[in-house]
């Protein structure tokens, strides 16, 4: 995107937003182009209050936005392209399916946001207290560009700094010429500076339900001191742009900055505010516990009203600012057929598309990998996270559609409402699945076992037709009464995006690189496995399940935590949120632990799995500069670019 039209956007989405939220529904903003933009929209207390709004709001541009939602998680050890991708997921697998480019890299939808929302900040940071608005309300818009350009300097490396005006100075005049800082400069003057005096005044409790806090910043301040103590050391040697030396502006090195992390994470579990961990793993995901004590920061919805949603109830265009990143990982389940007739294969479906969080709107775009199901999860007895993650037990729902049962499935067993139909078993069976050569009477190629009514299919025929769904970002709704609800909706469920758990992932994996403190790594990742082993609901199961594993799951960590074990329990906690891809990066061990992955084929048939190699070479570590931007600036030479990606 050209920097001009990024400004221009970016201040005509504000002034929108402002509209929406501060007059009446009858007011129509008549949009009037041109390239200067008055200063004095910030210096009224209704134009700052605006700004602070749409910085919320600007969170839905990305977050719950599949395109950019995929370019986290493709290509990772977590995910592979899904049997309809097109080339938005074929490309970021790099298994020969196309180059990450410029044009085609969907991170676009990072740089296009981000940019005019550090505008906006800065318009805010600038203006505030000459219209009396308080330290507490400028620290939001404070924590909001840290915030903004922690996520572009992790995406691209260095980042400009300076938009037209100034260094970190709001900008009133689009520009189309743009020089990039180095990643020093980005963290300790546009990153540290902002979040150390957002944690000073920001307010211990939210001023609002979901606006930030003391905490919030704290958990962000950590997280960006172990990013940059990671970039700092360099391990691996992965090459930086613009490039710089690996060292900092004020003297300290990495272990200084990990030390720093560690204390911040330590500050923020003894200092919670009105966070904390919830009980079990289910209830941090279930969408009956939406906005929960354990989420710090989300991109809200709501399916109360569709002007405070900003989409539609009914029905979705598939694009910002809805949230439908939960359906890329979700297999069209609806092709499954039992049969009419207890004697003879008459066919009909008895899954049908819900609005429902364990089944939802079908897109089959991305996919988890068999390694995801036997190794990152291969613990599916004591640990609740695989079965509070997926759904792998698809129940009937046909009488919802208005059919009458029973119905019958596999070995012509009888099943009614809410009875399995199909099963990813968790492990493979003793007994040999009785497997169709082609589709089969479940019509996508599921066997069948002795005594069973389900279908199933064992973890090495997962592939990327069927595989387990995406349970955790799913669909919620309370107005399906009964019925089928408003399944082709995007979701009214807000994206979260950071969590409280976080805060010990954080102190241990300092503490795996040096940090010093109270506790130790094990102790630390030892309060996440405790939780993990708890469980009060068999989500699969569809019951009950009152049961404590904590101490078989404490006495089965080692006893020395690695970086590698870290990694493997963030992916059991935050799996298919969008942090992989960010979690590889900055420890440098993407193309370590994503190089291969099995998956079988798209044919309901195909049941041999392929083992599939990835080429990451070092400069994709860091996205390309969207070529609209490069297309756009004047003067502009392949040095802005990031190599590898220049044409």
């Amino acid at each position: 995107m050209k920097m001009k039209n990024i400004y221009k956007s970016g201040l005509l989405r504000l002034a929108l937003l402002i509209a929406l939220f501060s007059t009446s529904c009858t007011d129509i903003l008549e949009e009037e182009p041109r390239d200067f933009f008055e200063p004095s929209f910030f210096q009224t207390e209704e134009g700052v209050r605006g700004g602070l709004t749409s910085l919320y709001a600007h969170l839905r541009y990305i977050y719950g936005q599949a395109y950019y939602y995929n370019t986290h998680l493709t290509g990772t050890d977590e995910v592979t392209y899904a049997q309809s991708a097109d080339q938005n997921f074929t490309v970021m697998d790099m298994t020969g399916q196309g180059a990450i480019t410029p044009e085609n890299s969907r991170s676009d939808a990072l740089w296009g946001v981000a940019f005019s929302n550090i505008n906006t900040a800065s318009g805010i940071i600038e203006n505030a207290a000459e219209v009396g608005i308080s330290d507490e309300l400028i620290a939001e818009a404070r924590f909001f560009r840290a915030f903004d350009y922690f996520l572009l300097v992790q995406t691209f490396g260095g980042v400009p700094l300076d938009l037209g005006a100034g260094v970190l100075t709001f900008n009133t005049n689009p520009v189309r010429t743009s020089v990039r800082n180095t990643v020093p400069e980005v963290y300790t003057v546009g990153i540290f500076p902002d979040l150390i005096q957002a944690i000073e005044d920001l307010p211990e409790m939210p001023r609002l339900t979901g606006t930030v806090t003391k905490n919030v910043a704290r958990l962000y301040l950590a997280k960006a001191y172990l990013t940059y103590a990671w970039w700092l050391e360099n391990p691996n040697g992965i090459p930086t742009y613009p490039e710089a030396s690996r060292t900092d502006p004020d003297g300290n090195d990495a272990q200084y900055y990990f030390q720093q992390a560690y204390d911040l994470a330590l500050a923020g579990i003894n200092n919670p505010g009105p966070y904390s961990l919830q009980a079990t793993y289910y209830d941090v995901n279930v969408g009956t516990n939406d906005r929960n004590s354990e989420i710090m920061l989300y991109a809200d919805h709501t399916e109360t009203s569709e002007f405070y949603n900003a989409s539609s109830l009914s029905y979705s265009n598939g694009e910002a600012p809805e949230n439908f990143a939960g359906w890329m990982m979700t297999w069209n389940y609806t092709t499954l057929r039992s049969s009419s007739s207890p004697n003879e294969w008459e066919p009909v479906s008895s899954v049908q598309r819900e609005a429902s969080q364990d089944l939802g709107r079908p897109w089959t775009r991305m996919c988890p990998t068999i390694e995801v199901v036997t190794n990152t999860f291969a613990d599916k007895t004591n640990d609740s996270r695989y079965d509070g993650t997926f759904t792998y037990i698809f129940r009937a729902n046909f009488d919802k559609a208005g059919l009458s049962g029973p119905l019958y499935n596999a070995n012509f067993l009888e099943i009614n409402p809410g009875d399995p139909v199909f099963t990813i078993l968790k492990e493979e069976p003793s007994t040999a699945i009785d497997y169709p050569e082609d589709a089969g009477n479940s019509n996508i190629g599921a066997g069948t076992l002795p005594g069973r009514a389900d279908f199933v299919i064992s973890p090495s025929a997962i592939s990327r037709l069927k595989y387990p769904k995406l349970w955790k970002l799913g669909t919620f709704r309370t107005d399906n009464n009964g019925g089928l609800g408003q399944p082709n909706a995007a979701s009214t469920r807000p994206f979260n995006i950071a969590k409280f758990s976080e805060f010990y992932f954080i102190a241990a994996e300092a503490a795996v690189k040096g940090a010093s403190g109270a506790r130790t790594a094990r102790d630390l990742i030892n309060v996440i496995r405790a939780r993990a082993g708890v469980w009060r609901w068999d989500n699969n199961g569809n019951e009950a399940k009152i049961e404590d594993n904590s101490a078989a799951m404490v006495a089965a960590t080692p006893g020395t935590i690695d970086i590698d074990y870290i990694l493997a329990e963030r992916s059991r906690e935050y799996y298919g949120e969008g942090y992989r891809w960010f979690d590889l990066v900055r420890t440098q061990k993407w193309g370590e632990i994503a190089s291969t992955y099995s998956i079988c084929g798209s044919a309901p048939g195909d049941r041999t799995p392929q083992t599939f190699t990835r080429d990451i070479e070092p400069y994709l570590y860091l996205r390309p500069i969207p070529q609209g931007q490069i297309d756009g600036m004047e003067g502009v030479t392949d040095l802005y670019q990031n190599p590898g990606y220049n044409q």
